[in-house]
């Protein structure tokens, strides 16, 4: 069993032990504790997650992959099991998570070329990695996610725009109720999560303190060229052509509520030619909605 003690409140495995039985590592990273799995040998499959999960959304990933390659899973700062400080000890924005991921890259000695699995803001934290570093990758799984600003198409929606602009409605909703995490378990699957998992899912967003990332990765969003993250965005829209289409795969839950057929459309648009599957009755959480369909097709991607 895991548990750690961040911000005087025990965050602990002791509900969802089960489902989520690996052995815990921890690097520092300007003082502050990132927490990542690290089980299997072979090529290495980094698993990069977004706003309000954490590694746990990739447990069924962990379990299978970590047969036959080095399977790699990260919680962001603030998210998971890793630290979660104050906004004055952490710069919460997008340059600081691919930074974050390319010392722990750099920290687990990986000489071999490196395979991705993306989601939500991992994708674009992914993408925006992969893109400076084209000679390290081996293959992407892309799921529901976005690697360019808002498709034409599409407006942003109402509620992320709230949490964005409207401080005196986001900090007592996002930091006090942790409405953005519990609204995620009805909202962003298709089936009903069973107890265990919605517990494995919320657990560490358990404080005001604790639930800082899920505020920040909203405000986070960049909508225009004042955001502070704009810049990183733009230049990966703009390099996204620098991938091998080969080497990348997209899975796609339809139902997707923010990331939907639209976001896929776009990338398919620059990739026409990259393996894509749709899964017509699954939403946001697609690896809770199809654990076992999406595990066979990444693991047979990888072995290709």
């Amino acid at each position: 069993m895991v548990e750690k003690i961040i911000n005087d409140k025990l965050t602990s495995t002791k509900d969802f032990e089960d489902i989520y039985p690996f052995e815990s590592n921890f690097m520092n990273i300007n003082g502050h504790d990132l927490h990542y799995i690290d089980k299997g040998r072979g090529i290495p499959v980094i698993m990069v997650h977004g706003n309000p999960t954490w590694s746990f959304y990739y447990r069924h990933l962990i379990q299978i992959l970590s047969q036959g390659f080095r399977a790699i899973a990260l919680d962001h700062i603030g998210c998971g099991f890793s630290d979660k400080p104050n906004t004055k000890a952490y710069n919460y924005t997008l340059e600081s998570r691919v930074k974050d991921l390319d010392t722990l890259i750099n920290h687990l000695n990986i000489n071999e070329k490196i395979s991705l699995i993306l989601h939500d803001w991992g994708g674009m934290i992914g993408l925006a990695w992969a893109v400076d570093h084209i000679d390290r990758i081996d293959k992407i799984i892309i799921t529901n996610t976005s690697g360019f600003f808002l498709p034409k198409e599409k407006q942003f929606p109402f509620l992320l725009w709230i949490i964005k602009y409207i401080r005196i409605f986001a900090v007592p909703a996002v930091l006090g109720l942790n409405v953005f995490a519990k609204a995620a378990l009805y909202l962003c699957s298709k089936k009903k999560l069973h107890p265990n998992v919605k517990k494995g899912l919320v657990k560490p967003y358990n404080s005001w303190k604790n639930r800082i990332a899920t505020l920040k990765f909203v405000q986070d969003i960049p909508i225009s060229e004042k955001d502070k993250s704009y810049a990183i965005v733009d230049h990966v829209d703009q390099h996204l052509k620098d991938l091998d289409e080969s080497s990348l795969m997209f899975l796609w839950g339809a139902k997707d509520f923010v990331f939907d057929l639209a976001f896929l459309n776009e990338f398919r648009r620059r990739f026409p030619q990259a393996v894509t599957h749709v899964f017509h009755d699954a939403g946001h959480y697609l690896f809770e909605d199809k654990p076992k369909e999406t595990a066979h097709l990444i693991e047979a991607f990888l072995n290709k």
